[in-house]
Formats: C-alpha cells, structure tokens, sequence
C-alpha cells in the first residue's frame, strides 16, 4: 500500500508538516510495511513556503519585518534556484498567529510587514514574484504593503493617513511609484478565495469577525474599504471593488493587484504544480488529507476540497481528518470523536491526530494482492 499523506494546516494548533508527521506515525505503528508520501499542503497562506520549501531547490532568506502590530518578527521567503522565482508566504509578516487573543486589533493592524519582505525578495531580483496570502490579521487593503513600497495615503489636507483599515475612511488620494525594482518582474498572488474586496461576501463582511471585528467594526472596515477602492480606482486606475480573489487576506490581493499589477492564481494550484502532486496522486493507492475545521468553505476552493476532487476524479479513495466538522460525513473523521471538548482536542492535536491515524490504518481493508 502506499499512502499520499497530504493535510493542510490545523489552524491553530498544527502547521501541515506537523499534521502529516502525526499523521504518519500513526500509519506506521499499525501499518509500518506500507508506503508514506509525505506532502504537506497550503493553498497560499501560513506553511505555503514549507510546502514549496519540500518540493523545489531554493535558497531560502530571512528578514526582519514588521508583525501587524509594528513589533519586529523574523519572515522568510524563497528564491528558486534554477528559475530565479521568489516565493513571499504574507502570513510570515501579518498573519494572524503573531497575535495573542488578547492582541487582535481589527481596525488598526497593518501589512506593513508584507510590504518589507516584497522589498527585500525583489532586491534579489527575481524573474517572477509569487506572493501567497491567507491566514492575515489585517483589513487594509494592502495599503500597509504598498506604503512599504513607496506609495503615501493622503487626506483632504494632504496628510498621511494612520495605519490600518479604518483609517483609510479618510482616504483622499494616492501618490505612488512603483520602484524601479519592480520593472519586468510579473506578480503573482496565490490565494484560496475569490471574495471580493467589498460588499457581503468582502474581506471586512467575511473574515473581520476572524480577526476579532465587532459588529460595529465590521461596519467600520466596510466603509473604509469601500472609500480605499473608490480612490485606487481614481488615483491608479484599477477597480478592485468587485474583483474576484481581491478581498482576500484581508484586501491584501487586491492591493497587490493594484499597486504591483498583480494576476491572481488559485494558491493550491501553484503549490501542485511545484510539488508534482497529480503524479505522486497517481502512484498513491489511497490519499490522506485533513485540516482544522472540516465545513463548507473547505469545498470552495481550498487545499482540502481540491485535493478530495483530484482524488475522486483520478479513483483515488480519500480519506480527510479534521479537528472538528460541520457536518457528519462518512469521509472525515473528526479529532472531536476522540476529545469532545474542542479547546482540550486542540491542545492534544498531534496526540489525537495520530491516534485517529492509528485506529484508521489498523481498519482500512487492504486488498487482496497486497
């Protein structure tokens, strides 16, 4: 038998290296004559770089950016060798887990630092720039990216504006020049959504309330938003209002679209090509995949949903774990059926992960031949 173990992150409590190495140990101690393909999975947010990291020869690079909040963190981004592509994982820079519960600041946290880590991978030259974004603690646009970038926001009177997404409310005008370094390189967002940047499925609507926004600041952000694309669409020429993809990571798709002329690629698409994962999918005689919270959103796009599809297009059986699920369903087995309690089953992911993975191998009806 030989297995594709292929999970994304478990958000919160496992990265996807994590996952599958849990997972993997719980085949072999039941299985240990059978066949593991370790393939950790992002589809553009946090372990993009170490999916990429595994599968392509790249060098990889660390600079000191700045978190949402402005404290100093180290991020990473790669540089492929033999094409000269350099891979930026946003999340590195603003993502969500740089931020405690009691840290979360919707209105005012800022990708400042995604901007930081653009510079440093472009002074490297590179042929191409692939950016993957998801996992963000921010809501403004992009706008912290492009002001590390060069670009000023301005008010009526000519003043830069604060950072974050609410202070874009008082957004009059952008002056920006992209920098020479930019010249010749195409951009590329890799990204698991198609939300807009606006609207009731927009970045402030959908994922604010993730990122700890009240009500009250959802509604905040919304205006904001909607004032920031108003004035991208006077002052560059773009509108990212209603683009598909653009609201992703909290407008930061759009953002790069705007500012570095961005084209938007589905993140697990990048991630498969440079992993060959419809090959290893092919070889593999069952797939093993999984995430922290199995529900509809999971079938919309993203790592999991894509590889199940892949899966039963090539007659693959797929097998998924999740920390919890929505719904019941015959193919997922839930960390939650092991440990009830939600909070203690992410405190014991790794441990219960490999349980589940265990008693699953020790059940799985192997045919025949093998």
């Amino acid at each position: 038998m030989r297995v594709l173990v292929a999970p994304q992150e478990f958000k919160g409590s496992l990265s996807a290296e994590e996952a599958a190495a849990a997972i993997a140990r719980g085949i072999g101690k039941s299985r240990p004559g059978w066949t593991i393909d370790l393939l950790p999975l992002s589809d553009g947010g946090p372990g993009f770089i170490d999916a990429l990291r595994r599968a392509v020869r790249a060098e990889t690079h660390g600079e000191a950016v700045q978190d949402p909040l402005g404290r100093n963190v180290l991020g990473q981004y790669l540089i492929q060798a033999e094409s000269n592509v350099a891979f930026v994982e946003a999340a590195q820079a603003n993502g969500i887990f740089h931020l405690g519960k009691d840290e979360l600041d919707p209105l005012y946290a800022d990708s400042f630092g995604v901007g930081e880590l653009i510079v440093a991978a472009l002074a490297r030259r590179p042929s191409m720039l692939v950016v993957g974004v998801g996992g963000s603690a921010t809501t403004d646009g992009g706008a912290g990216m492009a002001r590390a970038l060069g670009a000023q926001f301005l008010d009526e009177a000519g003043e830069e504006i604060g950072r974050g997404g609410a202070p874009l409310a008082d957004l009059a005008r952008i002056d920006w020049r992209p920098p020479p370094e930019l010249a010749g390189v195409e951009v590329v967002v890799a990204t698991d959504v198609t939300n807009p940047l606006v609207g009731p499925n927009g970045a402030a609507a959908v994922y604010g309330p993730q990122k700890g926004a009240s009500p009250e600041q959802v509604d905040i952000l919304e205006a904001a938003l909607v004032r920031y694309a108003a004035v991208v669409r006077r002052s560059l020429g773009v509108d990212i209002a209603g683009m598909p993809g653009a609201g992703a990571a909290g407008g930061l798709g759009g953002g790069l679209v705007a500012f570095l002329g961005a084209r938007i690629r589905p993140g697990f698409e990048i991630v498969a090509e440079a992993t060959e994962l419809r090959e290893r999918l092919a070889r593999a005689d069952v797939v093993v995949t999984g995430e922290g919270s199995f529900d509809s959103q999971s079938l919309q796009g993203k790592a999991t949903g894509r590889l199940l599809e892949l899966a039963g297009a090539a007659g693959k059986p797929c097998i998924i774990f999740a920390g919890q699920l929505e719904s019941p369903s015959e193919k997922v087995l839930a960390l939650t059926s092991l440990e009830p309690d939600v909070a203690a089953a992410m405190r014991r992911a790794a441990e219960l992960l490999e349980l589940l993975s265990e008693r699953w191998a020790e059940s799985w009806a192997v045919p025949p031949s093998e």
